[in-house]
């Protein structure tokens, strides 16, 4: 089972995952205050009628702490760390956590957090945290949270769901089977049929199926309109394949998509508030990079001056395609030789010889991307959007691939959905990966869903995952 948080959809046991931990830090505060004074007051009564109320402090303190392990992927469906990488993560997450409740709590002063206790509640927040993992990986069947899908459908499209290979694609759902309708040539593996004789319904309530997910190649012919209607009911939920998938892997699947899906289809949401409140978030975000990161910048381009000489330039501006399918100069702080494209444009390679050794430092920490902020405040681009790319590259991708150019339809951005999910890109088969979560980005775009991204953004930057 799935649960829709801010454009994303979480399977059930994280969002569980997370609920206990934010009550942990809650309760880590509470028990961090009492440890510290425990000498001075006998009842939490007395300490509140001292110090104030706990419970804002505390709001404050778990929020703060949910953000940043959301921020380091704690709680991302496609995290694959084991213990020692989760508990590397986990560290990080509390000395950016520790230092953003220092923040907080010197802007207000009504939340004032003595030393000794934040440090006492980070403290026992990790304790805390790192013993829910262990007792939610054995104690908890995860199956309890996941529904069990029958597909209606054995033919190619159907074949889609049977080869999902990543675990992180099939964390949601228990495959119940297929069921093959007259007239399809079944593709999947003849052992995961069904056999249907007896009704629709029937098998589901047998096989106690929660959700039916038709696949059926073709639907004009023999689509089951009664038996779907029984089901739907019977409070079996109904749901057509692309939508499952979408739901499932967090990409729109370019294989089986039709251009009736996504012009009847919910999102692509492009109304004049979501216009006003991503160009308000933009302007916000960009000014606030902007003044944090200047002296970053400024001792860049001493440092790229150092290494190629006075003369040579630090920043580079080069032709990208934008909101629809205009052109426009995007910036950058130079990381490649000067000579780098003397024969054309060309993909970026992993190990790239033309990379220069500032060059591959900055790049490491994404501080060749910081010049962008200047295309965001002109409104060329966006903070989150999909990766804008370059015109020749662009006139190949869009004979190729089917739907590449509804990427345009929004601005391009610094960071976006498919940058998180899928590395850095250098061939055309990274660029169809890459546009399946463009697109399910340009469909549930929301300002909630940019900011998700933001903060899981942190993880990309800090850890340096996808830098090429």
């Amino acid at each position: 089972m799935r649960i829709r948080v801010l454009g994303q959809h979480v399977p059930a046991p994280l969002a569980v995952l997370a609920l206990i931990e934010v009550g942990l830090a809650f309760l880590a505060l509470y028990a961090a205050v009492l440890l510290r004074f425990q000498t001075r007051f006998s009842h939490l009564s007395n300490l509140e009628r001292e110090l104030g109320p706990l419970w804002p402090r505390g709001v404050v303190f778990s929020a703060i702490v949910a953000v940043c392990l959301l921020a380091f992927g704690l709680y991302s469906s496609r995290q694959r760390a084991q213990m020692g990488g989760i508990f590397l993560r986990l560290v990080v997450a509390l000395v950016v956590a520790s230092c953003a409740i220092a923040a907080v709590f010197y802007l207000i002063p009504s939340l004032h957090l003595w030393r000794g206790v934040a440090a006492l509640a980070v403290s026992g927040t990790g304790c805390a945290v790192l013993l829910s993992r262990l007792v939610f990986a054995r104690a908890v069947d995860q199956e309890m949270f996941k529904r069990r899908v029958l597909v209606y459908g054995a033919g190619a499209a159907a074949a889609a769901v049977a080869n999902l290979r990543r675990s992180t694609d099939r964390r949601g759902f228990l495959l119940a089977g297929f069921v093959c309708p007259p007239d399809e040539d079944p593709v999947v593996p003849a052992q995961r049929l069904l056999d249907a004789s007896g009704g629709l319904g029937e098998l589901c309530e047998r096989l106690n199926v929660s959700e039916v997910v038709v696949a059926m190649d073709d639907r004009r012919r023999g689509f089951p309109i009664r038996e779907l209607l029984q089901c739907r009911l019977a409070g079996v939920d109904v749901t057509e394949l692309l939508s499952f998938l979408e739901r499932e892997t967090g990409r729109v699947r370019i294989d089986v998509l039709n251009p009736s899906w996504m012009i009847f289809g919910h999102g692509f949401r492009r109304d004049p508030l979501r216009l006003f409140s991503a160009r308000t978030m933009d302007l916000l975000a960009s000014l606030a990079v902007l003044a944090v990161s200047l002296p970053f910048m400024l001792l860049t381009l001493i440092a790229i001056k150092i290494e190629d000489g006075w003369r040579a330039p630090a920043l580079y501006s080069q032709c990208r395609v934008g909101r629809g399918g205009r052109t426009f100069r995007v910036l950058k702080f130079r990381s490649m030789r000067l000579d780098a494209e003397l024969e054309g444009a060309q993909w970026a390679q992993r190990q790239d010889p033309r990379v220069t050794r500032v060059g591959a430092i900055i790049r490491k920490l994404r501080v060749d991307e910081l010049p962008q902020v200047l295309n965001v405040l002109r409104g060329h681009m966006s903070f989150v959007g999909p990766r804008p790319e370059r015109p020749e590259f662009v006139a190949q991708l869009a004979e190729k691939i089917p739907y590449y150019v509804q990427r345009h339809c929004v601005k391009p951005g610094i960071t976006g959905w498919a940058q998180l999910c899928y590395p850095y890109g250098s061939s055309e088969q990274d660029a169809l990966e890459k546009l399946q979560y463009d697109l399910y980005y340009i469909k549930n775009n929301s300002l909630l869903f940019d900011l998700a991204i933001l903060v899981q953004t942190a993880e990309v930057v800090l850890l340096g995952k996808g830098a090429r």
